[in-house]
């Protein structure tokens, strides 16, 4: 399809078919958002909270999952060490195409305040895997995390299907060697 449609994008039939799918494609996916449940640290209790009665996911079409294989959205919720960052790759990588990422918390964006003094720290999940949204905040409240969901969803609805995937981007911006890259 992606093909199809950078053969005819520059024809006015096909700006017009090409302007019409990606509406129905992008509300389609950010209608019906399925992340991953995956809290590495305190966050995550923020990110249960924001799951429960009180905040309400369903009314967003947001529905959480246990499996990689059946998520398109990775919510990377606390610090992320440099032992679980192949584990948050490996899970990333599971998923399946089109996929998202939100890094919620100041450790999973920046390593927090454990980057200065650990060894062991991660500095952002963006040196393992690609981020979309950041949500910063120690820890974020479960109203930021729904505000990051939103902007999840403008930004699914810019989307077309002529761009280059987002993964394949990244992955030629960072050509570092696997250990210069987690550090």
């Amino acid at each position: 399809m992606r093909n199809l449609a950078r053969r005819y994008q520059d024809t006015p039939p096909g700006v017009r078919f090409i302007s019409i799918v990606d509406k129905v494609l992008n509300t389609g996916k950010a209608c019906s958002l399925w992340p991953l449940q995956f809290g590495l640290a305190c966050c995550a209790i923020e990110m249960i909270a924001t799951a429960g009665p009180r905040y309400d996911l369903d009314r967003f079409g947001i529905i959480m999952r246990a499996s990689p294989r059946q998520a398109d959205c990775m919510i990377v919720a606390g610090t992320v060490s440099v032992k679980m960052a192949p584990v948050v790759e490996r899970l990333y990588n599971q998923m399946p195409e089109p996929r998202w990422v939100i890094a919620l918390g100041n450790c999973a964006v920046s390593g927090g305040r454990f980057y200065q003094h650990a060894y062991s720290v991660v500095k952002g999940v963006d040196r393992v895997i690609p981020v979309d949204i950041y949500i910063p905040g120690c820890p974020p409240r479960p109203e930021s995390l729904v505000d990051g969901l939103l902007k999840l969803h403008d930004l699914i609805r810019k989307e077309s299907i002529t761009d280059r995937p987002r993964h394949e981007r990244w992955e030629a911006e960072h050509q570092l060697p696997p250990e210069a890259a987690i550090r």
